[in-house]
């Protein structure tokens, strides 16, 4: 049985280091232009170079978005683009628009092609057509259920990959294809510039009622009926992955180094117990709750077991909910301590809980800081300050510390 791919998501540098050291097996990311998420920092041409070359060395792929839905004038600058990807050896692009598939299968040739799920691929008459076209694998659309997505994969050929996504945010338009925000704020989902307004609060006006707005009262919070719950896929690793599918997306480009390291390491353990006993797998309970300790919303299994309103589909507020606070990063380990980079305040003597670039975790004390200027420290307060402490375990390079709220 050939192995499926684990794909995590690199808003960034940092986070792209973070998704390379926890355990996936390609990463998705983003450079300054034509890609659907412009928000989230992206890396410049020198930083893409540099992660492809630091990737291939540890045998990890890396596929870059160029899923916009273009213009005339966005091919002017397109074609410089997408030699200078094939040049730096990207194995990857991963377009939507058609016109754009064309144009990087005719100025860079050499340039394997993937699919965004925003082409909403539905059935295996289309995705032969596309394969036809010269893409090598296709994002499905997240529409489909486990018995289409089977069916599909029964149908088209093994020179053809299938991905879909396995956790992760979800959106309310069709396969994210979404022209609310451009309708509401003048910026375009569909070339990177989506204000989330499916995650805004709303009221109701009658129509013979101008000017008079009623409030649709779900709880005290008010109502999002756009608003839709995370995907989480975990409890149906098994079947999702008999289905014999090529890659598992984890979704999160705009989410946190918390936020990658947690998941990536947690189905990048099950995906590896699957494969080693396929036929008595089940998945660990402890995998199940590491999904918690970092930032989601309610949990659904999407489209994958038929209509998801019958779980219901829709959460009824925008806002994350937050257990588990990122303290910081270790970026070097000097003998017996760490060099570390804070996100948010901790304390000497507090215990926290740390987790570990192979997915293994533990609590952990902070024993001693020390601040740049060699001054020691009971509290960290700064924003990303970079600090010496000692701890009670011991770390590696890029171990992410976290501490529970409640």
């Amino acid at each position: 049985m050939k192995k499926c791919e684990l794909l995590a998501p690199a808003g960034n540098f940092e986070k792209f280091e973070i998704a390379l050291d926890y355990g996936a097996d390609a990463i998705y990311m983003g450079g300054k232009k034509f890609g659907l998420r412009t928000m989230a920092g992206n890396l410049d041409n020198d930083e893409l170079k540099s992660a492809i070359a630091r990737a291939h060395a540890k045998g990890v792929r890396v596929y870059i978005t160029v899923n916009i839905f273009g213009r005339d004038s966005d091919f002017e600058e397109l074609e410089e683009y997408i030699i200078y990807l094939q040049e730096i050896n990207v194995d990857a692009v991963i377009v939507a628009d058609p016109g754009i598939l064309s144009f990087v299968r005719q100025k860079a040739p050499n340039l394997e092609v993937h699919l965004s799920t925003q082409a909403n691929t539905m059935n295996s008459y289309t995705a032969n057509m596309w394969h036809d076209m010269g893409v090598k694998r296709i994002v499905l659309a997240r529409e489909l259920s486990l018995n289409e997505i089977a069916t599909i994969k029964k149908k088209t050929p093994d020179s053809l990959e299938l991905e879909v996504f396995v956790h992760g945010s979800m959106c309310m338009a069709y396969s994210g294809r979404c022209a609310i925000s451009n309708y509401l704020t003048s910026r375009d989902a569909n070339r990177g510039h989506c204000a989330q307004p499916c995650r805004w609060e709303y009221t109701i006006q009658e129509g013979k009622r101008d000017g008079e707005l009623f409030t649709v009262q779900e709880d005290e919070t008010g109502m999002y009926f756009f608003n839709s719950k995370d995907l989480n896929m975990m409890s149906h690793l098994k079947p999702l992955l008999e289905t014999g599918v090529d890659g598992l997306k984890i979704e999160g480009r705009m989410k946190s180094e918390l936020y990658i390291a947690t998941i990536t390491s947690a189905y990048k353990k099950e995906i590896n117990s699957f494969y080693d006993n396929p036929t008595n797998y089940e998945v660990q309970q402890s995998s199940k709750d590491q999904l918690y300790k970092a930032t989601y919303r309610p949990y659904t299994t999407g489209f994958y077991f038929g209509n998801p309103e019958e779980e219901g589909q829709n959460v009824d507020k925008s806002k994350y909910i937050r257990q588990w606070d990122y303290i910081g990063k270790v970026l070097e380990v000097k003998e017996d301590c760490i060099i570390f980079k804070e996100y948010n305040p901790f304390k000497k003597d507090e215990t926290y809980e740390i987790l570990h670039p192979d997915g293994s975790f533990e609590p952990v004390t902070i024993l001693s800081i020390v601040d740049d200027k060699g001054k020691a420290l009971d509290e960290v307060k700064s924003p990303k300050q970079v600090v010496s402490a000692k701890l009670s375990s011991t770390s590696y390079k890029n171990s992410i510390i976290r501490k529970k709220l409640y």
